[in-house]
């Protein structure tokens, strides 16, 4: 049903790589503690799991899995132009690997696949998190132009538009060298499926637990983004990350964490 092996990272760590349904992921533990809830974190447009390395050994407390969508990072096949088919992959995903009390947790469209997750299988999550996105996504037109025009151009703004200008470069590096290795039809395809994304009609049938993490500097999901939806969502709680732009878990990774913490938490979820 799915491959996988133990690597090694710098430092001593350690970490297991796998791969189904054409899903590749990376685990902190293996196999997964059933006693524990499990965060799926889910990377943005054009990206890769690399986004959470912060997250993937830090949060020891919980198993975590970063999963890499269809077209991106170890995943094969090609990338989709819907929140609604990634949604379907994902859910798939955790279907096969029976990932035990999954909460899914999406930066951008991640973000986007995540709000997707929890409308259509409204008993099956007991808690989730929105990170620096929104109920209905719209993307700057000089950004699809860019994709089209000149990858390359664009692959070298995204630390400007991205990050906070308080960021410093190095903590984008391997997020970055990942990126450029996405094709360009994929993240023009993912940001076309954002740019599709409107599910504001239905924030109010939300039932599940919801963190919304935003982020100070965000230039593309504005804090106000988050603001709404926590208005909307019955359940809803919400922090601003300081000092972070769109990238929020590697610029500022102990408070992003913290903050999930907390919220895991708040839900009893974790003691």
């Amino acid at each position: 049903m799915y491959e996988l092996r133990k690597i090694n990272r710098a430092g001593g760590s350690s970490m297991h790589e796998g791969n189904a349904k054409n899903i590749g992921y990376v685990a902190w533990r293996w196999p997964l503690n059933p006693e524990k809830p499990t965060l799926v974190f889910i990377h943005g447009s054009g990206g890769s799991s690399v986004l959470w390395e912060k997250q993937i050994d830090a949060l020891k407390e919980v198993n975590t899995i970063a999963l890499d969508l269809p077209g991106h990072g170890r995943s094969s096949g090609p990338g989709m132009d819907s929140v609604a088919d990634y949604c379907k992959a994902v859910a798939d995903f955790i279907e096969t690997v029976e990932v035990p009390g999954p909460v899914p947790c999406g930066l951008s469209i991640g973000g986007a696949i995540v709000l997707q997750l929890i409308l259509e299988h409204k008993e099956r999550y007991k808690a989730a998190i929105l990170v620096n996105t929104g109920a209905r996504l719209r993307v700057m037109p000089l950004i699809l132009e860019t994709i089209k025009k000149d990858y390359e151009k664009y692959l070298s703004t995204i630390p400007l538009f991205a990050a906070s200008e308080k960021t410093d470069p190095r903590k984008l590096a391997l997020l970055m060298a990942d990126t450029a290795k996405c094709s360009p039809e994929t993240a023009y395809g993912d940001f076309m499926a954002c740019n599709r994304f409107d599910v504001t009609d239905k924030l109010s049938t939300i039932i599940t637990p919801v963190l919304i993490l935003t982020a100070e500097d965000d230039k593309l999901t504005p804090p106000k983004f988050g603001v709404y939806m926590k208005e909307q969502i019955r359940r809803a709680s919400i922090v601003n990350i300081k000092d972070a732009g769109h990238l929020s878990p590697l610029e500022q990774p102990e408070t992003f964490n913290r903050a999930v913490t907390d919220f895991l938490k708040q839900e009893k979820l974790i003691l």
